[in-house]
């Protein structure tokens, strides 16, 4: 109990000053300290559990957040600073510290620590917690982009790079990972092109004198990629034309096949470079540079058939793209659908030693275009007769012939 009567001893000094300020009375003090007393005799049991830590750290939270209400309500003058400005965020911090003395091996409750001292705007906290994670945690990959979007958040591209590169060293078989670092490169080039546009790059060799003293105030500094790009000549022009051509994301986009030749990687790369907001160009440049990087990786794989032969599709159905007139079947659309299809039957047809998987990877395509009720009659009957042409092949596999007796039987008419 002598670790209790302490913590009590320590916060009579807050409370004393949250009484003087008016933001609680007594009485609330008292139920405070009542409150307080039953959490710190939970942690000094023999095994204390995590549960009881982070309900004393939402108890402190929510005494945070009356006592910030109360001082807006109240109004009260600014004045220097006093210990119950700070002392109930402290004492989240250290409820945290004690608690991952008992549960180092914990991650959740680093990433919660972590998050709560972003929440208070603890940004020289936040890196110390991130190192001492990921010293204890280097096979976690979600520690490392926790870390890197700190840093990039706080202007430190070049530290934010360097996270994420040891990471990839230590996992690089995540894919999370290898996005993340595709996502802060797609940004680096955003960053730079906006930054060029501010001191008039583009359009001459050399910046303007007046908007470089202006921007330079609220910029992070120069990495050495920047560094190379601003030098004036053909020398800077290349640099500049190789960043915005997206060849640094390119490299990492190569980097991450060899190092993860997974289908599922270069499904979240797509996913991630259609969404990101940058130039219509770079995004082409850079799905292009994807698909050619999946065609020499994955060769014969039956999904990366498919993700090739349905790019186009992906396209036009997107979101963004899709209407009524092209589901209801627009040229443009009718003439992606028959190329996937075409791009389809040439594979399943040439007898690969993954026959079955391909088939079955061409049968979920036709299935899943059959069953969709604004496509177009004759498209449907175009899609069947290409199965049954394929299923009618020698030694075609049997799940061709399945699959189209399935979408043509008059019970499977709605499909």
């Amino acid at each position: 109990m002598e670790r209790v009567q302490f913590q009590q001893e320590q916060m009579l000094a807050e409370l004393k000053d949250l009484v003087q300020k008016s933001l609680f009375n007594q009485s609330e003090v008292k139920q405070i300290v009542k409150k307080r007393t039953q959490f710190e005799t939970a942690l000094v049991r023999r095994i204390p559990k995590k549960s009881d830590f982070l309900r004393y750290a939402a108890y402190e939270m929510n005494l945070e957040q009356l006592r910030r209400k109360r001082v807006e309500r109240l109004k009260l003058e600014k004045t220097a600073s006093s210990i119950s400005d700070y002392a109930l965020v402290r004492r989240q911090f250290q409820i945290f510290e004690r608690a991952l003395k008992k549960f180092k091996s914990d991650v959740g409750l680093w990433i919660q620590y972590i998050q709560v001292a972003k929440r208070e705007g603890a940004r020289s906290l936040v890196g110390r917690i991130t190192a001492r994670a990921l010293q204890l945690h280097p096979r976690t990959p979600a520690l490392y982009i926790i870390a890197a979007s700190h840093e990039l958040n706080h202007m430190s591209p070049s530290a934010a790079r360097a996270l994420l590169q040891r990471g990839l060293r230590l996992n690089a078989d995540s894919v999370d990972m290898w996005k993340e670092y595709v996502r802060m490169e797609m940004g680096f080039v955003e960053g730079m092109r906006r930054r060029w546009t501010v001191l008039g790059i583009h359009e001459e060799d050399h910046p303007i004198a007046e908007a470089e003293i202006t921007a330079e105030e609220d910029m992070a500094p120069l990495t050495p990629e920047e560094i190379a790009a601003e030098k004036g000549g053909d020398e800077g022009e290349r640099a500049r034309q190789a960043i915005m051509d997206g060849a640094i994301v390119k490299s990492v986009i190569l980097s991450a096949a060899k190092a993860l030749p997974s289908i599922n990687l270069f499904s979240a790369l797509e996913v991630l470079i259609r969404s990101y907001p940058s130039q219509e160009r770079l995004r082409t440049a850079l799905l292009d540079h994807l698909y050619s990087v999946l065609k020499d990786t994955l060769q014969g794989d039956p999904h990366a058939v498919k993700m090739l032969a349905t790019r186009k599709l992906r396209e036009l159905t997107s979101q963004e793209n899709s209407d009524d007139s092209v589901m209801a079947g627009g040229e443009e659309f009718i003439e992606a659908l028959q190329a996937a299809n075409e791009s389809f039957s040439v594979a399943v047809g040439a007898g690969s030693t993954n026959a079955p998987g391909m088939a079955d990877v061409y049968v979920e395509f036709i299935k899943e275009w059959c069953k969709l009720p604004t496509l177009d009659p004759n498209l449907r009957i175009y899609l069947i007769a290409s199965l049954r042409k394929l299923a009618r092949q020698p030694n075609a596999p049997p799940l061709l012939q399945a699959a189209h007796i399935r979408l043509t039987s008059p019970s499977k008419k709605a499909l």
